[in-house]
């Protein structure tokens, strides 16, 4: 029996160099409307560290990522992996109480069946 597959894809799963920020952490924390005022020039003009790729100068705020040069960040502006980021993070995030309802957590008023309600008891 060949395991050569599960042991790739486990590698794979298990790897962490790569790792973006997820959407719902844009959104709430680079996106925040309260606070992108202030933000979002600040995170385009990061001061300069030795390192990040471009020394942190060339960052696209939608995908949380920084580029090697500007001509790098142009075209990813253009590229398909950008525009798929950017309607994504137009739906709304999920809220922690969103979650825990899901998961059946949530509070959630219990409803009492029709029948049970129209139906008089005579004592």
């Amino acid at each position: 029996m060949y395991l050569g597959h599960a042991r790739r894809d486990m590698h794979r799963a298990s790897r962490t160099r790569a790792h973006m920020k997820d959407l719902d952490q844009i959104q709430l924390i680079d996106l925040d409307p309260k606070v992108l005022i202030s933000s979002a020039p600040a995170l385009e003009a990061q001061p300069i560290d030795l390192e990040k790729p471009g020394l942190a100068q060339h960052y696209c705020v939608e995908c949380a990522k920084h580029f090697k040069t500007d001509m790098a960040l142009q075209l990813h502006w253009k590229g398909e992996v950008h525009k798929r980021r950017c309607k994504a993070l137009k739906e709304p995030a999920y809220r922690i109480e969103e979650a825990e309802r899901a998961a059946g957590l949530g509070r959630e008023r219990k409803r009492t069946p029709i029948a049970a309600q129209a139906m008089p008891t005579d004592t």
